[in-house]
């Protein structure tokens, strides 16, 4: 399903010089939890303040609402751009509560384009609501400075204990990044909150995809995302492919969401 096109400029006090921005980008995978902490405290300024202060310059993330009566009919996607001044777009996997619920993306630049890719499973997996709608990869091409592009592509899979629907939705999301291989793109990043843990079936398809974890190249600790207050699990990713080389990867101490956000500094060659 194609989205509309978002396009916004950055905010001046956020612009980078040009010429180090065209080698090296800051990227922040967040799963922001409908813009409430664990203890269901709404908080979507914080979130906002954590995306400025990590002067991030694209920010994957997952559990975002849109309009739903849980978040006070707030479009929390078009939110953030305002309290950020970043581009953004949106990606619907569900309609929930009144509202959608899904995947975005903030840019400190221009998003040229950007869609949703379902992930469908067999049998369909009930969802909350009752509706059976699949899980999403939210793939955009976002103009970097210099006259170039990159490709990113957030996801979130499924949360069941067991991995069988998640290998599904990983298969689709590969072929997503095979596809983007295929047309030409020399760097996509890959990223989002993959509910599962890095021994898993779903990360050894990744790997043997030839999808490098940032994490693995350049982490700094320990790497464990979930939960906020006392992280036991590492389950929040980004994948490099092409061109694109690992500076700097860390967790970021937060507990404005049940998620810790993950931090990577990524070098285009």
């Amino acid at each position: 399903m194609a989205l509309p096109l978002l396009l916004a400029t950055a905010c001046a006090s956020g612009a980078r010089p040009t010429s180090d921005a065209a080698r090296t980008l800051r990227v922040l995978v967040y799963n922001i939890h409908a813009g409430k902490d664990a203890r269901g405290g709404d908080n979507l300024a914080r979130v906002a303040a954590l995306v400025r202060s990590s002067d991030a310059d694209v920010v994957l993330l997952q559990e975002v609402d849109r309009r739903t009566r849980r978040s006070g009919g707030v479009d929390q996607p078009a939110a953030l751009a305002e309290l950020t001044g970043y581009a953004t777009a949106f990606g619907r996997t569900l309609d929930y509560d009144g509202g959608e619920y899904g995947i975005a993306l903030l840019s400190r630049w221009p998003i040229v384009h950007d869609t949703l890719v379902h992930l469908p499973v067999d049998p369909p997996q009930a969802r909350a609501g009752g509706s059976h709608e699949p899980r999403g990869a939210l793939r955009a091409t976002i103009a970097v400075p210099g006259g170039d592009t990159i490709a990113v592509v957030n996801t979130h899979l499924d949360a069941s204990r067991d991995d069988l629907w998640r290998r599904q939705e990983v298969r689709t999301l590969l072929a997503v990044v095979d596809s983007l291989r295929g047309g030409g793109t020399v760097t996509t990043l890959v990223g989002g909150d993959f509910n599962s843990t890095p021994e898993s079936a779903v990360h050894e398809a990744a790997r043997g995809a030839g999808l490098r974890d940032a994490w693995a190249a350049c982490g700094r600790g320990d790497g464990l995302t979930y939960p906020a207050d006392s992280a036991v699990k590492r389950i929040d990713y980004l994948y490099l492919t092409g061109s694109a080389a690992c500076d700097d990867a860390r967790v970021l101490e937060s507990d404005a969401s049940d998620h810790r956000p993950l931090m990577v500094r990524v070098r285009i060659r």
